[in-house]
């Protein structure tokens, strides 16, 4: 039987590629120094044309299954790698059999931790990782996806707004179920305690992490933040009818962790003494969906939010509260948004996207005006930003390999 390629999105040039040859021998003829994170699996990434895939070598049973779990969540719109195919059938120069290869898209700007301790994250930023995993598991969790596996080390992140977002990168354990049990969220928790501890102990000896990092109360703060978000997602709130404002209250602080509320159950008792509210679906993206539609943006939701509030400010500084939004949000972008973004120098586009390059040049910008002591323009601190910050941050569309030994999936 000759090389077999089952894909979503066929790719010709895939055919390229050294099916022949064991992954673990492809030379930089093809594989391109992306950071990879740990794992079980030979992983390499190669780039075709302008699009950078990761291939792992598995089983073939293990790589359909894969395969079509990831096809499933894309539909679902949770946050993991977009699957691109599996190769079956390969056999090296002997006819020997080779195994079967899952590819996925790279992630652009994404990294896996160790990179991102690699390049300079601190102590002060691991809570910040640690509700980017949370708040991913809670999101597979309402979709009754059951991990198997939680830990850093399956996950990518994106940076968000001086935060991070996370998306799982590998799904080899996992199951899309009909009903996810108490009993199974909670193996996934005790899970995800289990690995976390492990690889900040990991970081700690390897001396990417400050050794007077808590490592176990940050693994153990795990159980707390997921039952917190768990519990303001689905839980029953019960009120009198002369409180329905609780309702809208309910939505808006969903709204402000980002969530929107697409259904929501409402049920008075029998004599109509009593309201009972809980929220039956929710869905992440709320202030990524409205700038989409303000502007055509597409970030994430954190960066969403804070150029949502730059709108805002814009808004009230041009005395355009009047104005329709939408026109107001297209003066936005081409007075502000665009100009800003343009002026991020060529060769230092790989290092931060361009919302999140919005995001740090107004971090920025507070320190610059309590330095001078008056308000400083969002153009002359970006102009100071490029020059004396940009620099200094890593490469992170196309970084070097800080981990030879990691890989990813």
């Amino acid at each position: 039987m000759g090389l077999r390629i089952v894909a979503s999105r066929p790719d010709p040039a895939i055919l390229g590629l050294p099916w022949s040859v064991p992954l673990e021998e492809w030379t930089d003829q093809h594989v391109v120094p992306l950071p990879r994170g740990l794992s079980r699996h030979v992983v390499r990434i190669v780039r075709l044309g302008q699009r950078t895939y990761a291939v792992k070598e598995t089983v073939e049973p293990i790589a359909f299954r894969e395969y079509r779990l990831l096809r499933d969540l894309q539909r679902l719109g949770l946050p993991a790698v977009t699957p691109l195919g599996v190769v079956t059938g390969r056999t090296d120069a002997e006819g020997e059999e080779l195994p079967a290869a899952l590819l996925t898209e790279h992630l652009r700007f994404s990294l896996p931790y160790r990179s991102l301790f690699a390049h300079g994250l601190g102590a002060d930023n691991v809570p910040s990782l640690i509700d980017a995993l949370v708040a991913l598991l809670v999101r597979l969790h309402l979709a009754d996806f059951y991990w198997g596996d939680v830990s850093l080390s399956n996950v990518l992140f994106r940076r968000n707004a001086g935060g991070f977002a996370a998306y799982l990168v590998d799904a080899e354990t996992g199951e899309l179920k009909s009903s996810l049990s108490r009993r199974m969220r909670e193996y996934d928790l005790t899970v995800a305690t289990e690995n976390v501890f492990a690889e900040l102990l990991d970081l700690q000896a390897s001396g990417s992490l400050d050794a007077s990092a808590a490592a176990a109360e940050i693994a153990l703060s795990i159980r707390a933040r997921y039952d917190e978000l768990w519990t303001e997602l689905t839980d029953v709130e019960e009120f009198s009818p002369a409180e329905m404002w609780r309702i809208e209250q309910r939505i808006e602080r969903l709204n402000d962790l980002g969530f929107d509320v697409d259904e929501l159950d409402i049920v008075t008792d029998f004599d109509g003494d009593r309201v009972r509210i809980q929220p039956k679906v929710v869905e992440l993206g709320h202030h990524c969906r409205e700038l989409q539609a303000l502007t055509g943006l597409n970030v994430e939701d954190a960066q969403a939010r804070r150029l949502l509030n730059d709108i805002a400010a814009f808004t009230a500084t041009n005395d355009l509260g009047r104005e329709d939004r939408s026109l107001v949000a297209n003066r936005w972008l081409t007075q502000v948004w665009e100009p800003l973004v343009a002026m991020i120098p060529p060769a230092h586009r790989g290092k931060l996207e361009p919302a999140e390059f919005f995001h740090e040049v107004l971090v920025h910008r507070w320190y610059l005006s309590e330095r001078a002591g008056r308000e400083v323009s969002i153009f002359e601190t970006a102009a100071d930003y490029v020059a004396h910050v940009l620099p200094a941050r890593p490469e992170e569309a196309v970084a070097t390999d800080l981990a030879p030994e990691a890989s990813s999936g």
